[in-house]
């Protein structure tokens, strides 16, 4: 008797509608989740893009109507000389800008040693890394004076005059990305100490009981397993290096006569200063692309090495 009436009981619930939510909970949960994240990134990141490309194709002061101009400012933009200018020196700042995963790399392989007093200088090597931009900028600024800051002692320890970095066109690019790189390195010096700390200790073992030490156990066994904190590195670092700003606004405002300018600074010049949004949105449309051209490259290279190694 029991069992009839369990059967009938199994066979009613079989017989009973599913919810909706049952029937698509699979493809349901997913969206719910994934939702909070993409409204922000669609409100915060796609729309504000697509009406900047769309203001760059006006004329517009910020406060009156505007004026449609078609591709003049992108016209204007590529006879600009300070555009061109702006254009090279954002290109000097993302080559000497990849220093700094090399050298966190190599900082991370040094404080991750079992030595006495490696806490101290891991200590140190944190410390740029919770320093304000502004901090930085105003501390490589007295480095850099030519008058009194540790440049010139160290010059004049030679009997050298010290040169004016931040006063020479051809110098003061490279001085602000010296400057720059102080706490990127030690960002990407971070980032490679937690890889090393996730190291798997039976490829270790493994490479080990193979022979494996010195540079051909770097080579072919720990740095494949951080090929996760690489990515990461290396595009925070690209990205830093293209919208690089802040320092540049501390150390010299673009200066001298324009020579340490970047897009950036560029667009907020024309912005803020010559009320040229559209000229400015120009700027940031070219940035814009300039950026995607880069992590498009780059995501695809990955992907594809992903994919060899699934094979």
């Amino acid at each position: 008797m029991t069992d009839v009436l369990q059967a009938s009981a199994v066979g009613a619930a079989t017989r009973r509608p599913s919810s909706p939510w049952r029937r698509h909970r699979e493809w349901i949960t997913p969206v719910l989740l994934l939702a909070p994240g993409l409204i922000l990134f669609t409100l915060i990141i796609v729309i504000p893009t697509l009406q900047s490309f769309r203001l760059s194709l006006y004329e517009w002061d910020g406060i009156g109507p505007k004026s449609w101009v078609g591709l003049g400012n992108y016209t204007e933009l590529f006879s600009d000389p300070q555009f061109l200018t702006s254009l090279k020196n954002n290109v000097i700042w993302l080559v000497l800008f990849l220093l700094a995963p090399v050298g966190g790399l190599v900082l991370a392989l040094l404080v991750n040693q079992k030595i006495r007093g490696i806490r101290l200088a891991k200590s140190l090597f944190f410390m740029p890394l919770v320093l304000a931009p502004v901090t930085v900028g105003v501390v490589y600024s007295w480095f850099y004076d030519p008058t009194f800051g540790m440049l010139a002692l160290i010059f004049n320890a030679f009997g050298a005059t010290a040169p004016a970095i931040l006063s020479d066109p051809d110098l003061v690019t490279f001085g602000i990305v010296a400057a720059a790189l102080w706490p990127q390195v030690a960002f990407c010096m971070v980032l490679f100490l937690a890889g090393l700390n996730n190291l798997d200790e039976d490829v270790l073992g493994a490479g080990r009981v193979d022979g494996a030490k010195g540079f051909p156990m770097f080579w072919h066994i720990v740095l494949p397993q951080l090929r996760a904190a690489s990515f990461i590195a290396l595009t925070v670092t690209v990205i830093g290096a293209l919208r690089s700003f802040d320092l540049i606004a501390i150390m010299t405002q673009g200066g001298p006569y324009g020579s340490s300018s970047v897009l950036a600074y560029q667009m907020y010049e024309q912005a803020i200063f010559s009320y040229r949004m559209g000229y400015a949105a120009a700027i940031a449309t070219v940035l814009f692309g300039v950026m995607a051209v880069f992590i498009v490259f780059y995501l695809s290279r990955v992907m594809r090495a992903e994919a060899r190694r699934e094979r």
